[in-house]
């Protein structure tokens, strides 16, 4: 077992000097891309950053420039980690399949991390940090629940295996992150979905302000590598919710987007013939995932920044207005080549768009 299952949870720590070794699993995505960039920030010199390990089946790009270390390895094969945590006194498991094939999810999120914990144990890594989400919740809407006050009851494949790897985690002693909503460079999916579906039905629910937690992806690395380097005789797991403490207004994310994409002003529609226009014109997207963007899901989040006794950043429009331009760049020709699905429809009165 990891060494830290013998230790009681406590909120009593200490900041290490930073240079133990750490292991980065999926430090090619998005997330653990973010974590990896925290980490050499706070390490720059090649010497330094010598400590920090990535766990992929490619190098991170990262790498050759930083000295950081690569090594080659694949949740689905549990004899290529043997020896991948030697060494190691962190890991920080940020790699997770969220596609819809449920064997993938299986292998990956759940076998893959059980294989993950159980060379790390034969290591004797003395702390282990996974990356889930809140969308293990499922269906809301959740207005400002904190952990332990909500039962999960995830919806998808996705969501389910995570969630057994969170079980397998907590299990061994270690901590377990639940962003929701994650924004910022190499974003594929929150505000590139959004924009989509602004594109494709040119309309909004009428009389919805929903809220949301969200999180830019540097400010949850932030948190990720201040849990990494804590230290202390009490050292100890648990379950948090990661997020701004302040929820954000979706319609305000709305308005702003369609300013940066040049999208006309939505018109108004029952949310009923909403949810029906974006089945038809974006069938790929599920009932689970078209409620995130649309209803209150917003979670308490002040755990996390009590233990890290992080201040938890700028907030939302300050922290979006930094990585815009990304988002311009990689939104525009994909929209430019995407049909305008719904754009006659926008000619309809609103009363004729059920039938539309």
């Amino acid at each position: 077992m990891l060494s830290l299952t013998s230790r009681p949870t406590s909120t009593t720590t200490t900041t290490r000097n930073g240079t133990d070794p750490v292991l980065v699993v999926g430090g090619t995505g998005f997330i653990g891309g973010a974590v990896l960039r925290e980490l050499t920030r706070q390490h720059p010199s090649p010497d330094a950053a010598s400590s920090l390990h990535v766990l992929s089946r490619t190098p991170p790009r990262v790498a050759a420039a930083t000295g950081v270390r690569h090594v080659a390895g694949d949740l689905t094969d549990p004899s290529s980690l043997r020896g991948v945590c030697s060494g190691i006194e962190t890991v920080i498991h940020a790699a997770s399949y969220v596609g819809r094939d449920q064997q993938k999810c299986h292998d990956i999120n759940y076998l893959g991390t059980q294989a993950l914990l159980n060379e790390a144990r034969r290591s004797g890594v003395r702390r282990f940090i996974y990356v889930s989400t809140a969308s293990v919740y499922g269906m809301g809407p959740h207005r400002g629940a904190a952990e332990g006050e909500l039962a999960p009851s995830p919806t998808s494949p996705a969501s389910t295996s995570r969630l057994r790897a969170e079980e397998a985690v907590r299990a061994a002693g270690g901590i377990v992150l639940r962003p929701h909503l994650v924004y910022g460079i190499g974003d594929d999916w929150f505000i590139p979905t959004l924009a989509r579906v602004l594109r494709q039905v040119p309309f909004w629910p009428a009389d919805t302000t929903p809220q949301a937690s969200v999180i830019a992806a540097e400010d949850l690395a932030r948190v990720i590598v201040a849990l990494a380097r804590q230290s202390g005789p009490h050292w100890g797991g648990g379950t948090y919710h990661v997020a701004d403490p302040r929820p954000l207004l979706m319609n305000s994310l709305h308005s702003g987007l369609r300013a940066l994409l040049r999208l006309p002003v939505a018109q108004e529609v029952p949310i009923g013939d909403h949810r029906s226009l974006v089945r038809q014109f974006m069938p790929d997207l599920s009932d689970h995932q078209y409620a995130l963007l649309t209803e209150d899901c917003w979670f308490d989040s002040s755990s996390i920044w009590q233990r890290t006794g992080l201040n938890p950043g700028p907030g939302f429009e300050r922290r979006f207005a930094a990585c815009s331009a990304w988002y311009a760049k990689q939104l525009t020709p994909a929209l430019r080549a995407e049909p305008k699905a719904c754009q006659s429809l926008l000619s309809l009165p609103a009363t004729a768009t059920a039938a539309a």
